[in-house]
């Protein structure tokens, strides 16, 4: 349920989330009586209690799934990083839950470090793009279902139980709903809890491309029996979260608000009411609607309910209230409440205080720093960021964090010292790059006549490419390409830097010939800063 918010807060992070396995940095003793849990490498038994098969390569994988047809299980495939706050939110509140580590006996475990040797080609592969995302496959490798780790960790639980007991494809599954064949109450719950929003976002989708999504979703929700109500409420409300032009009748306003007003059902549909909050307001109470005030005033109110929920993460309820600072914050003009910002400063100094274990703090305090930085008070969210780098296994993430706060209050200055910081700090491959690209578009921005420091930059993220394997795959080829989208819009917005790039495209030509030709990746190499793709 963080993801969207620390997607915002963070420079470094670019998709959905959108992490590796560098070694962990020991975090310095707490300041508060209670002693911090220090991570553990995620595959040792101490760190989860499961027995997770490491693959990074096709030839790993494949094991993994001969092994899946041997024992006539279906491969659980988890896509993580050490850095990704809700990744370590489910090794804090999923990984380590009895129920779940007694589940994955009946699975074969594999994990796929985004930041080792060919771990990127592996995403492709699997059409995972966002960190973390779970897919269930069976042995024959056709993907049964597919959750983000936003979802409440008793209801993914739940999801790969049902996935289990039915052994069918989701596509297969999709296909009969929109055949209109009748599918039993499971079936409705796995199209519902499915994370559309993690399946690859081009057209090789998984399951469904993007630009089909938001009808289909509406499609599912009209077709949904008034029998399977959770999964009808989930499906109707992703399909107002994604429409594009919504425009609700009183019937379809009403439903919403039975959602709003039921404690229940708001707590079974937390992450879509807090990570879509803004585009479920505008949907519900459009500006100069006569119900505006009403529907938001519910809205907060159920909230203000998830964010006091103790049942919830710790992360979970900062980003309920999260979800209530948007809604305030809808019109331009207005600020967050006096009352409000009260219970924040309580929720931060309270969720601060008891979040002792280090897998959950690198889930919690980015999320209440930008709870604090979208609530107004960001010297308060720098002093939380600055107080918690010495004790997270990833301080990275947070200096990313610090520069993105530093730019919005227009410091640009440290900004630039953050975000280098952050990059020069970032660890593995695919990280690093992807910290290289943040910290490029950072300079490009911010100080766009420092070509010697732009060169400089961009050459250490070239180098850093082609001395790695599978560097134009994946989140690596994403970063490599935002590189040359940032160059390409620096040549137009300030020119004069022929130079610069004519010694960037030789030196990288030079480079392109140590990348392995297989699958157009040396052609991939050269094109990257072609001038007739700048022009384009």
């Amino acid at each position: 349920m963080l993801r969207l918010a620390l997607l915002v807060l963070a420079t470094a992070t670019l998709a959905a989330c959108e992490r590796p396995a560098a070694p962990a940095v020991a975090p310095a003793p707490p300041a508060s009586a209670a002693a911090l849990v220090v991570p553990a490498p995620l595959g040792t038994p101490a760190a989860t209690g499961i027995a997770w098969l490491a693959a990074s390569t096709d030839a790993e994988v494949d094991a993994a799934f001969a092994q899946a047809r041997e024992q006539g299980k279906p491969v659980l495939l988890y896509w993580g990083a050490e850095w990704c706050p809700p990744c370590n939110q489910l090794k804090a509140t999923l990984f380590n839950r009895q129920d779940f580590i007694e589940r994955t006996r009946a699975f074969v475990p594999v994990y796929l470090d985004g930041d080792r040797p060919g771990a990127q080609k592996l995403g492709a592969r699997f059409k995972v793009r966002g960190y973390p995302t779970l897919v269930l496959l069976n042995p024959a490798g056709q993907e049964m279902t597919r959750l983000p780790g936003e979802v409440d960790a008793q209801q993914i639980t739940q999801v790969l139980t049902l996935a289990l007991a039915m052994q069918r494809p989701v596509k297969a599954v999709l296909a009969d709903a929109r055949a209109g064949r009748p599918l039993s109450a499971g079936e409705w719950q796995l199209l519902a809890f499915y994370s559309w929003e993690t399946d690859a976002g081009d057209e090789q989708a998984q399951v469904l491309p993007p630009k089909q999504l938001p009808a289909a979703l509406r499609e599912l929700a009209a077709a949904c029996p008034p029998a399977q109500a959770e999964a009808g409420t989930r499906l109707f409300l992703k399909a107002w979260a994604a429409a594009e032009a919504p425009r609700p009748d009183a019937k379809a306003r009403e439903r919403f608000l039975a959602v709003l007003r039921s404690a229940e059902a708001s707590r079974v549909q937390m992450d879509v009411l807090a990570n879509h909050a803004e585009a479920l307001a505008k949907a519900f109470a459009p500006a100069g609607d006569k119900s505006r005030a009403a529907v938001l005033e519910a809205f907060d109110a159920s909230l203000a309910g998830l964010a006091n929920d103790v049942t919830l993460s710790r992360a979970d309820r900062a980003s309920a209230s999260i979800a209530r600072v948007q809604l305030a914050r809808l019109d331009a003009a207005k600020r967050v409440p006096p009352a409000l910002m009260s219970d924040i400063r309580e929720q931060v100094a309270r969720l601060d205080r008891e979040t002792t274990d280090g897998y959950e703090r690198q889930a919690v305090i980015p999320t209440l720093a930008y709870l604090l930085r979208e609530a107004g008070a960001a010297p308060d969210s720098d002093a939380l960021l600055k107080a918690n780098l010495a004790r997270s296994h990833s301080p990275y993430y947070l200096m990313s964090s610090l520069a993105s706060n530093a730019k919005k209050r227009g410091d640009s200055a440290e900004a630039l010292r953050w975000s280098q910081e952050a990059y020069q700090r970032s660890e593995g491959p695919a990280t690093r790059l992807q910290w290289g690209a943040a910290h490029v578009a950072t300079l490009v921005e911010l100080a766009p006549q420092d070509e010697a420091r732009i060169e400089a930059a961009v050459l250490q993220v070239l180098r850093e490419a082609v001395a790695q394997p599978h560097a134009f795959y994946e989140r690596s080829a994403r970063s490599l390409q935002r590189v040359a989208d940032t160059l390409a819009t620096w040549q137009k917005k300030t020119p004069g830097h022929a130079d610069a790039m004519a010694r960037l495209r030789s030196e990288l030509d030079a480079l392109c010939a140590a990348v392995p030709e297989a699958d157009g990746q040396r052609d991939a190499c050269r094109n990257l800063l072609s001038p007739k793709k700048a022009s384009a």
